[in-house]
């Protein structure tokens, strides 16, 4: 049955009354204790009736409220507690009470972690603390998504507050793709978590686009000292209407998308819609189509992604060829991943014969990716463009700082590591651009010179200054020999667009012109066909020329030599990387 108010405060009194063990309680002694309380409490000046206060007794001492209040009556009159420490305020929590208090602890626990919840967290200690104290060993059985180490909750608090006074606040911003942070007024309007992150809406100036800002990507944030911009134009309650997640484009219009999934996935789509537009075109033997009115963005990029090969994008084009593309790549990054066994065998036909091939250590997303950066910045820089030499550029990765983050890929620093050694290091890096109908080649040669940061002539390092303005040394040939060369190919390669040529095992020793004009004559050479993505692996002293072009294709090649020694007498490689 209900406990109301009135009763509660019956209950209370009459408790006080048996506790006062310095008098003795009649029925009449407790009505008008009741009486005089619900008065003071309630304003109730009806009083109690008799039998009211003997229902209550009686419900005090059963269990329907968990008091089983130890009442008796001594001499047939009076009214007591059989145990004089008895209260109804200090009675144990039943299993019941204490499998609902663990409940409800699970559930505010998920709270914690968040600022604005100061106050939250001490209650749910006190009641953590209760349950510990009734010796509770219930499990938990409820757990709400969370991301303990979330960055930028520390945040939510302030911007949670400036938001309910309406205050502006300076920020310190980084997105992910900014190289440096940016400070800026911004006017905060709304709050929006999705997906375990917290975003912030607001304007960073009157009459300017809605932004929509990541809290884990904001550096600092304090109050600002300028007039605060209202929101006047904003609907919340429609701005994400026609978006998945939190990427809305101010002018763009929802799109009619269709996705078909097969019947596997069908009933978690069904009970789950992606969005509250969607509904359902057709129900095939093998699947479903439903149909939603949303605008393309990030987010349903992501939803329809993590559905894998259960689903496909019928409508509109663009978005089933983004999808497909995306898809597309993600299987290359499995089809390219170098395996330790083909890693090992090229290891051994480099050291056998100075030359050996491994396809596929790039995706083509990562090549494109790598000419995109390297045509910016040949368009970008005024030496590029005064000189128009694009047949090499030479300190590559000094000309172009950028190109590392890509060209370093989880394959290539597999290949040094793992193939030659930790101590590895770059030290050379060297692109070429051989163009259609290009005439330039190189004739047969072994790459001897390295190049260093100083001109010297000692201890067997013979130093001049070459055509590309770089100084150049002879080292010893135990350096050659430590060295190796990894070529990656940004396009196909054959004989028909000026692949190299070598002629193996000659990377022993240094030879001699008369030494190279005879083994052209009596060794047979080989040409070294590379798949746009793939890598030529090659000894410096492996005897090599590249041919003239015959057809109309590219040949652009990344050249990276690698080496585990430093220089003596206080030398330096010209180019020394690490990664």
């Amino acid at each position: 049955m209900p406990v109301n108010r009135n009763a509660l405060i019956r209950f209370r009194t009459i408790d006080n009354c048996l506790r006062n063990r310095y008098r003795r309680w009649t029925l009449e002694d407790l009505m008008e204790a009741c009486s005089e309380a619900l008065y003071e409490y309630e304003g109730i000046d009806k009083g109690v009736s008799r039998r009211t206060v003997q229902m209550d007794l009686q419900l005090m001492r059963s269990d329907k409220l968990g008091y089983n209040a130890p009442i008796v009556v001594v001499d047939k009159k009076y009214y007591a507690y059989e145990d004089p420490d008895y209260s109804i305020t200090n009675i144990p929590l039943t299993d019941q009470d204490l499998g609902k208090l663990t409940e409800v602890v699970e559930i505010l626990r998920q709270f914690k972690g968040f600022s604005h919840f100061h106050e939250l967290n001490g209650m749910v200690q006190k009641l953590e603390d209760r349950i510990i104290s009734a010796k509770t060993k219930q499990a938990p059985i409820i757990d709400l998504e969370k991301n303990e180490h979330l960055k930028g909750l520390e945040h939510l608090d302030f911007l949670y507050q400036s938001i309910l006074n309406k205050k502006a606040i300076a920020l310190s911003y980084q997105s992910f793709r900014a190289r440096e942070a940016s400070v800026f007024y911004f006017h905060p309007y709304f709050l929006k978590e999705y997906r375990n992150r917290w975003f912030l809406i607001g304007v960073r100036k009157e009459n300017q686009p809605v932004l929509t800002l990541a809290l884990d990507r904001i550096l600092t944030v304090e109050e600002a000292a300028v007039p605060y911009v209202e929101n006047t134009t904003l609907n919340i309650g429609t701005y994400f209407k026609d978006v998945i997640g939190v990427t809305v484009s101010p002018t763009g219009e929802p799109q009619t998308v269709e996705l078909y999934f097969n019947a596997e996935t069908a009933p978690y789509v069904l009970t789950k819609p992606l969005h509250h537009s969607q509904r359902v075109l057709e129900r095939t033997g093998n699947g479903l189509i439903i149909q939603l009115q949303v605008q393309p963005n990030f987010e349903l990029e992501r939803e329809i992604l993590g559905f894998g090969d259960c689903v496909k994008v019928l409508k509109p084009e663009r978005l089933r060829r983004r999808i497909q593309e995306k898809m597309s790549n993600a299987a290359e990054l499995y089809e390219k991943e170098l395996r330790l066994i083909e890693l090992e065998s090229s290891k051994k036909k480099l050291l056998r014969s100075g030359t050996a091939i491994l396809d596929g250590l790039y995706t083509q997303k990562e090549v494109g990716h790598l000419l995109s950066v390297i045509n910016r910045a040949t368009q970008d820089t005024a030496r590029f463009r005064r000189t128009g030499d694009l047949f090499a550029i030479r300190g590559l990765l000094q000309e172009i700082p950028k190109l590392k983050a890509v060209l370093f890929n989880h394959n290539l620093c597999s290949l040094v590591k793992e193939a030659f050694g930790e101590n590895y290091f770059l030290t050379k890096a060297i692109y070429f651009d051989k163009p259609p109908q290009s005439n330039w080649y190189v004739t047969w040669h072994q790459d001897v010179p390295i190049n260093v940061r100083e001109k010297v002539e000692t201890n067997g390092f013979k130093g001049w200054t070459n055509k590309a303005g770089l100084i150049s040394v002879v080292p010893p040939i135990e350096y050659l020999q430590k060295a190796f060369t990894v070529r990656l190919h940004l396009d196909d390669t054959d004989e028909k667009n000026g692949a190299l040529r070598v002629i193996p095992k000659t990377h022993f020793s240094i030879l001699s012109s008369q030494d190279m004009a005879l083994l052209r004559e009596t060794s047979e050479s080989k040409c070294c066909r590379v798949l746009r993505g793939g890598v030529h692996l090659m000894k410096p002293l492996t005897l090599h020329a590249s041919s003239k072009t015959e057809d109309d294709r590219h040949r652009r090649v990344i050249h990276l030599e690698f080496n585990c020694l430093e220089l003596p007498n206080g030398l330096e490689w010209l180019e020394r990387e690490s990664f």
